[in-house]
C-alpha cells in the first residue's frame, strides 16, 4: 500500500538526523582532516626508510579511510532510499514497497552497527583477539562443552568475515577438546569479544550419560587482544622450557604429522602456550611466541606493573569465579547473561554464533557506565 510507503519515506527523513549525530560521535571530519596528514606523511622522501613505522601508518590510514567510506556510503543510501520513496509516491508505484521497507531496514542495521563501533574506544579495541578455550571439571561432559563453545565463536567470527585460524588443539579423552586456542583476525575483533571472557555454564540433558539425567557444566573462554610485536616485553630464554612434539587433534590436512608442534612453558608464571598449525617448527615457535607475549602483555596491564619481572604465577591461575552466561537446554531454551539481563530464547541460533545481542549488550552496559 501506498500509505507503507509514505510512512517509510517519513521515517527515512527524520533518520537524517540520526545519521548527522552518528557523524559527530564517529568524528568524520576530524577522521578526514587526520587522513589527509597521514596521506602527507607517506609522501614524504624517508618515509619508507622505517619499514614497521610506515606500515602502522598505512594500516592506520586505511582504517580511517573505511569507517569514513562507510559512513557516507550510509548517508547516501538514506538519501537514494527517500528519492525511491519519493518516485514510488509520484507515481503511485505499489511494486517498489518491499525494496524500500528492506532498504530502511537494512539502512536502520546499519546505523546501528557503526553506532555500537563508536563504543570500540579501548586502547586495544582495534586489534586482532586471541581465544582459548578449556573445560572445567566434569571429564567428557565439560570437555564437549568447550568444543562446542569453540564451534560458537569459530561460527561467529566466520559471519562477521573475520579471519578464524587455529592455532592449537588437544583432544579430549572420548570427545570435545581439553583444550583450543584461535585467532580471530581483523578490524575490532577483540574489541567485540573482549565481552565473552569468563565461564560460560551449560545446562542440558547429558548424550553422555546412558540414564538421561540433567547436567551443568563448565568451560571458560581466554579472550586477548594480539598486540603488535613490543619491544619493552623481554622475554629471557631462561625462563622458558620449550618441548616439540608431534600434532595432533582436529587439524586434519592443516596439521602437519611431524615434531612441529611447539609448546612453551614460561617458568616464573607457569604460563603454557602451544601452537602446531603452521608449517614448521620455526614458525609454530613464532606464533607461540606471540601467544605468550600478547599474555603477559595483558597481565602486566591489568594489574598496573611497570615491568615483565613484577609478574607472579599466582596471579596467573585460572579462577573459575562465577559464570558470565548460562546456556539452558533443558527443561527450557534460553541463554541469558548474568552482567547484563541480556537473553534469547533459540538456544539453536545462539550456538550457530548469532550472538551480537550479547555483545551489543555488553558495550551499551560499560559505555553507560563510564
Amino acid at each position: 500500500m501506498i500509505i507503507e510507503i509514505e510512512e517509510a519515506k517519513y521515517k527515512l527523513t527524520n533518520f537524517r538526523s540520526d545519521l548527522k549525530e552518528l557523524g559527530s560521535a564517529l568524528r568524520i571530519e576530524d577522521l578526514k582532516k587526520e587522513a589527509e596528514e597521514l596521506d602527507k606523511k607517506a609522501l614524504e622522501p624517508d618515509f619508507w626508510n622505517d619499514q614497521e613505522n610506515s606500515g602502522k601508518i598505512l594500516r592506520q590510514t586505511k582504517q580511517i579511510k573505511d569507517k569514513i567510506e562507510r559512513y557516507e556510503k550510509l548517508c547516501a543510501k538514506l538519501e537514494d532510499a527517500v528519492t525511491l520513496c519519493e518516485l514510488a509516491i509520484e507515481a503511485n508505484d505499489e511494486s517498489l514497497k518491499d525494496e524500500i521497507l528492506n532498504e530502511t531496514k537494512e539502512i536502520e542495521a546499519e546505523e546501528e552497527k557503526q553506532r555500537i563501533e563508536v563504543l570500540l574506544s579501548g586502547e586495544y579495541d582495534h586489534n586482532n583477539a586471541i581465544l582459548s578455550f578449556h573445560p572445567g571439571a566434569g571429564g567428557t561432559e565439560a570437555q564437549d562443552w568447550a568444543q562446542m563453545l569453540y564451534r560458537m565463536y569459530t561460527r561467529w567470527g566466520e559471519s562477521h568475515g573475520y579471519t578464524v585460524k587455529l592455532i592449537d588443539w588437544l583432544d579430549g579423552d572420548e570427545a570435545g577438546i581439553k583444550s583450543a586456542t584461535i585467532t580471530i583476525e581483523g578490524l575490532n575483533a577483540y574489541g567485540y569479544l573482549k565481552s565473552e571472557n569468563g565461564v560460560h555454564r551449560l545446562v542440558r540433558i547429558s548424550p553422555f550419560d546412558g540414564s538421561g539425567r540433567r547436567h551443568t557444566s563448565f568451560a571458560s573462554v581466554e579472550v586477548l587482544p594480539e598486540f603488535e610485536d613490543d619491544n619493552s616485553i623481554e622475554i629471557r630464554d631462561e625462563d622458558l622450557e620449550i618441548t616439540a612434539h608431534r600434532s595432533s587433534g582436529a587439524g586434519g590436512q592443516h596439521i602437519n604429522k611431524t615434531d612441529s608442534a611447539i609448546r612453551i612453558v614460561h617458568i616464573p608464571t607457569g604460563i603454557v602456550v602451544g601452537c602446531q598449525t603452521e608449517r614448521s617448527q620455526l614458525q609454530n615457535k613464532e606464533t607461540a611466541m606471540k601467544m605468550l607475549k600478547s599474555k603477559l602483555m595483558e597481565i602486566k596491564q591489568r594489574e598496573k606493573l611497570e615491568r615483565i619481572e613484577d609478574i607472579q604465577g599466582n596471579k596467573t591461575n585460572i579462577e573459575w569465579g562465577a559464570q558470565i552466561r548460562s546456556y539452558v537446554f533443558m527443561p527450557y531454551t534460553l541463554a541469558k547473561d548474568t552482567r547484563t539481563g541480556y537473553e534469547d530464547g533459540n538456544i539453536q541460533s545462539v550456538m550457530d554464533g548469532n550472538i551480537d545481542g550479547f555483545i551489543n549488550a555488553y558495550l551499551k552496559m560499560n559505555a553507560n557506565k563510564n
